[in-house]
């Protein structure tokens, strides 16, 4: 299976870690049959988006990740006719960037999500310690800034979708015997220079990489299916030995730097 075979729609959004290259490998990990489907790190959705389950509970701790979904769903037309019209320029980039977009109706924030996503440099959400959008402007060759059929298949596929704002612990309140939970944290760093995890301003370190084993740890033995993905870091190998672990291989989609961007080892987990 290569890219223009996948099922499904593409994301509406590039993000960190997106796991679009990867679906041929997840694919078929997934169970013949599950109940309700839960991903507690949404990030740009790319398995929802390809299996497009018929019940689902999208979830991340990212305030306006979350927004931006909602504002898709529930408001495609205005997001459409919003992102018609915009310039890719650096000045309008940089007064979008600075608008305060948490003040915001969820359409706005997916409009503006979408426009600095499509614009910004790489592809890359980064916030400071205030919570401050810092990418610059990507200076791309003509970005489709509107793709209007992408943004309303997505928010077709979203329809009757739960999304919530929370952190992945919450996943145990809600997923019962027979569901399906798949986990895509920020990954464990290869190493301290190629540290990541700033999707939201609180981070996510080593404490909360334990924390989710023991929660995975936890839906397995009610019953419950359960998938991760993280990094080939010697640490996940510790972390899940009493897993199931697969390695794969693929390219980066996103990345600070080329050399970020060239071939890694990525581990599934079950």
């Amino acid at each position: 299976m290569n890219e223009t075979e996948l099922p499904g729609v593409k994301p509406f959004l590039k993000w960190v870690g997106g796991k679009r290259k990867l679906l041929p490998h997840i694919l078929p990990m997934l169970p013949a049959k599950f109940g309700r489907y839960h991903e507690p790190f949404v990030g740009g959705g790319a398995l929802f988006f390809a299996r497009r389950p018929e019940r689902a509970t999208l979830a991340d701790s990212n305030s306006r990740l979350v927004r931006a979904y909602r504002g898709v769903r529930d408001h495609v037309d205005e997001v459409v006719l919003r992102l018609s019209d915009m310039p890719h320029e650096k000045a309008t980039f940089e007064k979008v960037r600075a608008s305060d977009v948490d003040a915001m109706s969820d359409a706005g924030v997916a409009w503006w999500l979408v426009y600095l996503n499509k614009t910004g440099f790489n592809g890359l959400y980064r916030v400071n310690s205030r919570n401050i959008f810092n990418v610059p402007f990507g200076d791309m060759t003509a970005p489709r800034i509107c793709d209007e059929p992408r943004l309303r298949a997505c928010s077709h596929a979203l329809q009757g979708v739960e999304v919530l704002e929370s952190e992945f612990e919450t996943v145990l309140d809600r997923a019962e015997k027979g569901d399906f939970v798949y986990f895509d944290p920020p990954y464990v760093p290869m190493s301290a220079s190629s540290c990541f995890v700033s999707y939201t301003k609180t981070g996510f370190d080593m404490p909360a990489q334990q924390r989710l084993v023991e929660v995975a740890a936890t839906l397995k033995r009610r019953g419950v299916h359960v998938l991760l993905s993280n990094s080939a870091a010697p640490a996940v190998y510790e972390l899940y030995s009493a897993f199931d672990i697969q390695e794969v291989s693929l390219n980066r989609l996103v990345g600070a730097s080329a050399a970020s961007r060239g071939k890694i080892k990525e581990l599934l987990i079950r």
